[in-house]
């Protein structure tokens, strides 16, 4: 079971001995980083348990019901997405839903008419199934709605809850919730995984692997070429703050960084920042971790020679900063000279 999901041996574990002692609880909270595979394996559930032909408590992926658990149509222009974002959306499968921020939050509306369907008898297998992904983006009408369901939750439905952040959640939504913790999947796995799909190379796989951070998502969605152009520009930074002290070459990179064009980039390329920065961290210290950026090595090493680690420690601690900012309206333009002009005076101090 689980046989095609990468990784999380001990989750797999937990969730097969639900299933084959019959008791998966009526509302589970899968808890882990972006993109580990936490909605695959609330499908999967789903799966096994609706399947019409289940062979030793697996889905046989090849029955109808098997096939039509994760297939949506989601909505795609704006009239379309006003009308969705106040209910589930439903699988082709009429037992199987979903919620998930169609913009900022997940509207009370929508868990309002969670509220309401759960309560309704399954249409074709023996439970219903309600898939909250990123479940932390709702807002306190929302949660509280969703409090009513989970306080008297009815004996036919499922609610699975998926976040990143447990913490964002009422506290009296998490005591009701059976708790599944999902790691990181190791680079290693993400990259047989690359290589056996067979669509890259086996240096843009691990390099793939590595950037990935643990997520399997991640790693699947990345562009091989954005990649590598974000990669360059943040290496300019990199080049600034450590060999030539460059500031006007900073304050060009944050404009850069802020341009219309790529305002959807912004928090990409920070992450891209981040991971050369520790790249030149760990070559600093002279240790036998692997870098991310393998492809780079001789030019970061050529940085860590000017990198102390605690410049490096200090550098990533500034970019953290600059994302909490992230949730409020900050001027980014503003915050990314700032952010660079500092990183720069640490140096210097």
């Amino acid at each position: 079971m689980f046989s095609n999901l990468i990784g999380n041996k001990t989750a797999k574990e937990t969730l097969k001995r639900m299933l084959t002692a019959g008791r998966v609880p009526g509302a589970l909270l899968f808890v882990g980083a972006e993109g580990v595979g936490k909605k695959l394996f609330a499908f999967e559930i789903a799966k096994a348990i609706l399947c019409r032909q289940p062979k030793n408590l697996e889905a046989c992926d090849l029955c109808a019901s098997c096939i039509r658990v994760g297939k949506f149509v989601f909505p795609k222009t704006d009239e379309e997405i006003k009308v969705a974002k106040k209910k589930v959306l439903w699988s082709t499968h009429p037992d199987v839903g979903l919620l998930y921020p169609m913009g900022k939050e997940i509207l009370v509306d929508a868990m309002r008419d969670v509220e309401r369907e759960a309560n309704f008898r399954p249409y074709e297998g023996t439970r219903r199934f309600f898939i909250i992904d990123r479940a932390d983006k709702m807002r306190d009408g929302a949660s509280n709605a969703l409090l009513k369901t989970l306080e008297e939750p009815p004996a036919t439905s499922h609610l699975f809850l998926i976040t990143s952040r447990m913490s964002a959640l009422l506290s009296t939504i998490r005591s009701r919730c059976q708790v599944v913790r999902f790691a990181p999947v190791s680079s290693d796995k993400i990259e047989k995984h690359l290589l056996r799909e067979g669509k890259v190379t086996q240096a843009d796989a691990q390099l793939f692997a590595r950037a990935s951070q643990g997520s399997i998502g991640r790693a699947l969605s990345l562009d091989i070429q954005l990649y590598k152009q974000q990669r360059e520009a943040m290496m300019k930074v990199l080049e600034a703050l450590t060999v030539t002290n460059d500031s006007a070459r900073l304050l060009r990179s944050s404009e850069e960084l802020n341009d219309v064009k790529i305002k959807d980039e912004y928090e990409t390329r920070l992450d891209v920042l981040e991971t050369l920065i520790h790249d030149v961290w760990t070559l600093s210290l002279n240790t036998e971790e692997k870098i991310v950026n393998e492809d780079l090595k001789d030019e970061l090493k050529n940085f860590s020679e000017y990198t102390k680690s605690k410049y490096a420690a200090d550098w990533i601690k500034q970019i953290e900063t600059v994302r909490e900012q992230l949730a409020v309206n900050i001027n980014r333009k503003v915050a990314t000279d700032a952010l660079f002009m500092k990183m720069a005076g640490l140096k210097v101090n």
